[in-house]
């Protein structure tokens, strides 16, 4: 299980905290609650170490937002906010989320490892090198870039097809892969969601 910079693995109760935190700060923006500001001296080093994040929002099942970020530049409760309220109202596939839908929608933060250079020879063996459903994949070709998180393999289950979406993704030819000279990193999410609609 992926672990944070203390070298601590998130507890399920500090996943719910996070899943908490972002519920709150959209609901908050929506002007159905009160805002509540993340203080990380409130919290234990876990939730306080920097550490990069995607949160993901489905209404009824269907992909309503998704952003993140691969550095981390932030304090984990204060990134997963940043996160929770982009997806909601700055994604840019996506107009913003209007309180009609907001209890249709369930939310899943990823907290993700340090991505790692991933060394290849040629790009015929690439797809050999990847891990289905663990790893999220970073591509990069001059200021072409995008990246998959593990939870995608579900719906692209090749190597080959998972890289050439993640090509598409980048502007880049499906096929540019099998070139060889695409910079790729590797990196691991520890995944938590809501169980269902919440009531």
């Amino acid at each position: 299980m992926p672990s944070d910079a203390t070298g601590e693995s998130l507890t399920p109760s500090q996943g719910l905290l996070l899943l908490t935190m972002a519920r709150e700060a959209i609901a908050a923006e929506l002007g159905l609650e009160q805002a509540q500001t993340p203080r990380p001296a409130e919290y234990k080093p876990a939730l306080t170490a920097h550490r990069s994040t995607f949160v993901t929002l489905k209404k009824e099942g269907t992909l309503r937002g998704c952003i993140g970020s691969l550095t981390a530049s932030q304090p984990l409760v204060e990134n997963v906010r940043t996160n929770a309220l982009n997806a909601a109202f700055h994604d840019p596939r996506f107009s913003p989320l209007t309180a009609e839908e907001w209890p249709l929608v369930t939310i899943e933060v990823s907290v993700l490892t340090k991505p790692q250079i991933l060394a290849y020879g040629s790009g015929e063996e690439l797809p050999d090198l990847l891990t289905p459903h663990k790893d999220g994949i970073v591509i990069r070709k001059g200021y072409a870039s995008s990246t998959f998180l593990p939870q995608v393999w579900r719906q692209l289950s090749r190597p080959q097809d998972f890289l050439s979406h993640l090509c598409l993704k980048a502007g880049l030819p499906a096929d540019a892969w099998r070139a060889g000279d695409l910079e790729v990193e590797t990196y691991q999410v520890q995944s938590f969601q809501e169980a269902s609609t919440p009531e």
